[in-house]
């Protein structure tokens, strides 16, 4: 016969052993958890390069992968891998294939010519080139800057902005939609700004008059850009070329900046150098 207090004693037993078996269960989770997430974290770190922002542009695809290489690093590691899978999946692969997994959508000429009403349709003419408005098969409207023939550093930019303004996100800047390399044509696809740019609203007598707040706000906009292409670029971008020309408005009267990452090597040398020198005399 089994008395009450036994029959008490066994509850607690069994009641204690479940909850050391449910809170065993319960660690074993949460560290099993915890391995897994840091197991895939150094494995992210091992594949992806942290790929590096070039402002002068990229001659060949081989100096692409060398500053593709030397930008991948490991955990606990100081020095540059000479050589990875990365890198050896680079030097099979095109620097179209490149942007397109990057996100970057690649026209054909004759989609262009097509949504351009045969390039009629001018936007602009800019230091780059000219730029014509776009009308895709989907009904989306894009701005299309085609590479001037006669630009002697045309190529260099062209190759600097997809692997440039392809990683650089931001609702303050004209961001890179896609590109063409076809019929010998190299053409940059981007955001329609439908109210133009901020030089004709300020120095055009038919465009509308802007008030003190929309000033306010377009500067604002400017700067909270100019403040991503300082501070959440990685190098720092330098505009070099900052003027209401190059500041677009879209169909809210809300700014973004444009035409940036356009500067030559000797440019930003230059400012480089005159930054450090300002510092050196704070």
């Amino acid at each position: 016969m089994v008395h009450k207090g036994d029959l008490v004693v066994i509850g607690i037993s069994v009641g204690l052993a479940l909850g050391i078996l449910i809170a065993s269960l319960i660690f074993f989770g949460i560290w099993w958890y915890k391995k897994r997430s840091n197991l895939r974290q150094c494995s992210n770190e091992r594949i992806l390069p942290t790929l590096p922002i070039r402002m002068n542009g990229l001659g060949t695809s081989n100096d692409f992968s060398a500053s593709l290489a030397s930008s991948i690093t490991i955990r606990g590691s100081e020095h540059p891998q000479k050589s990875s899978p990365v890198s050896s999946w680079w030097n099979h692969h095109s620097k179209d294939q490149f942007a397109s997994a990057s996100g970057i959508l690649r026209y054909s000429y004759k989609d262009i010519q097509k949504a351009t009403q045969k390039f009629t349709t001018v936007l602009g003419q800019g230091s780059f080139g000219p730029v014509y408005k776009a009308v895709m098969p989907t009904g989306e409207v894009l701005a299309v800057k085609v590479l001037a023939s006669n630009s002697k550093q045309g190529e260099k930019e062209f190759q600097t902005e997809i692997s440039l303004l392809g990683r650089l996100h931001h609702r303050n800047l004209v961001n890179l939609l896609g590109y063409c390399i076809d019929k010998g044509s190299h053409m940059l696809i981007y955001q329609f700004m439908s109210n133009g740019s901020l030089a004709n609203h300020l120095y055009n007598d038919e465009e509308r008059f802007l008030s003190w707040e929309e000033r306010l706000q377009i500067a604002l906009d400017i700067s909270h850009g100019i403040e991503y292409l300082h501070e959440g670029a990685v190098p720092p971008v330098i505009h070099r070329d900052l003027k209401s020309a190059n500041i677009l408005l879209d169909q809210s009267m809300r700014a973004k900046v444009a035409d940036f990452g356009l500067s030559n090597e000797e440019d930003q040398q230059m400012e480089l150098s005159r930054m450090a020198s300002i510092k050196d005399g704070d």
